[in-house]
């Protein structure tokens, strides 16, 4: 009987745990564009991801982040999208830059002040460049 307890119990913390470390979709899904995804995840100018992350399709890539292949069998949508849009919500010791959040950053340039990195769409076109790619064979 305990061991039923102890398990129901884990089971809870880990659901919540993904819940809140999660971000649901924004309307900007229904229109999500692979190859928009793509384009993103490899530009250096406009995001930068693949200077710290392996993508997957793409020889080069840095190793200061995760790879990024294989990801959509790690972690949900849900849970992919929040770690792009604001990573520090999970781990507020990240240096990860938050590509979709302006709270709580300091020292930002003047015409920058309240626009994120990325745009909606943007956001919504990498999760499904990511879930494309790393589904696995």
């Amino acid at each position: 009987m305990k061991h039923w307890i102890v398990c129901a119990a884990a089971l809870l913390a880990a659901h919540a745990w993904a819940a809140e470390n999660s971000m649901p979709p924004t309307k900007s899904a229904a229109t999500a564009n692979v190859e928009r995804g793509r384009k993103l995840l490899i530009s250096r100018q406009e995001t930068g991801c693949v200077l710290c992350h392996k993508i997957p399709g793409m020889k080069e890539g840095g190793d200061m982040g995760p790879n990024l292949g294989g990801l959509s069998q790690r972690m949900t949508a849900d849970q992919i999208r929040q770690r792009i849009a604001d990573w520090r919500a999970v781990n507020p010791q990240t240096f990860m830059p938050a590509y979709f959040s302006t709270k709580g950053l300091h020292n930002v340039a003047k015409p920058q002040i309240g626009k994120t990195v990325l745009t909606e769409q943007g956001l919504e076109d990498i999760v499904a460049y990511l879930l494309d790619a790393t589904k696995g064979p």
